[in-house]
């Protein structure tokens, strides 16, 4: 891939083998963002995990302590009282088959997809459109629940969801360049502890393989894995 020339600046400043602490990360994304907009913070995490093994996959949601800095558009497939609580806390589109009609004609402007039970079996039918996208509603990421309002209220204020990708990567968005350090390495102290929490029984071996942060436009920079839990050790820089 080419870069373009800030690019290329700001990766000669950057240790391909060095390993920060989340604190010294931050300072350095922050330090070589160079882009004229705000640019957003990206977290990736590469796990010993195999992702075509069932139990060996590995998601959830969470909610950033500091949001994402991002607006979250939320879609919700209800009827009734749940799709006016949808309504009521701020969802981008409800509907039950105009919606579900709307999105296998091609509608994905959204960002998350919430469900309420009895809706699943139509939903299910987007399998193909929403599943390779990531979108679509499971229990296991409280996106398939009876409680609409309060889903759409925890995504719109910053709870994000994750997934393993099919190599085994968690990549989530964890705030904007223009955030505080202290709210950035507080969101990626989030995401490291949810995912430490969420370890399949069935990995073995090395679970956090390697951790790296980005900002849009700029290079990895990469953080150790075996500190990155290391709250303290962070913050006292901070």
């Amino acid at each position: 891939m080419k870069h373009g020339k800030r690019y290329e600046a700001a990766a000669t400043k950057v240790d391909p083998e060095e390993l920060l602490s989340v604190a010294e990360a931050v300072d350095k994304v922050k330090a070589l963002a160079s882009a004229k907009f705000d640019e957003t913070v990206e977290l990736a995490v590469r796990l010993g995990v195999d992702p075509r093994k069932a139990d060996q996959i590995v998601r959830g949601t969470l909610s950033l302590p500091a949001g994402t800095g991002t607006t979250v558009r939320v879609v919700v497939f209800a009827a009734g009282e749940p799709a006016t609580e949808g309504r009521e806390a701020g969802a981008d589109e409800v509907g039950a088959d105009d919606l579900i009609a709307k999105v296998r004609g091609g509608f994905l402007d959204f960002d998350v997809a919430i469900a309420t039970p009895d809706l699943m079996g139509q939903v299910g039918t987007l399998g193909r459109v929403l599943g390779p996208r990531g979108l679509m509603p499971n229990p296991k990421t409280g996106t398939v629940t009876t409680e609409v309002g309060k889903a759409v209220a925890e995504f719109k204020a910053g709870r994000v969801e994750y997934r393993t990708d099919k190599f085994g990567n968690v990549h989530l968005r964890v705030g904007k360049v223009s955030f505080s350090k202290e709210d950035l390495v507080a969101n990626i102290h989030a995401v490291i502890e949810e995912v430490a929490r969420a370890k399949p029984s069935a990995a073995k071996g090395r679970y956090m393989l390697s951790v790296t942060i980005s900002s849009t436009m700029g290079p990895g920079v990469k953080i150790d894995p075996m500190r990155a839990r290391e709250l303290d050790d962070s913050l006292a820089t901070a």
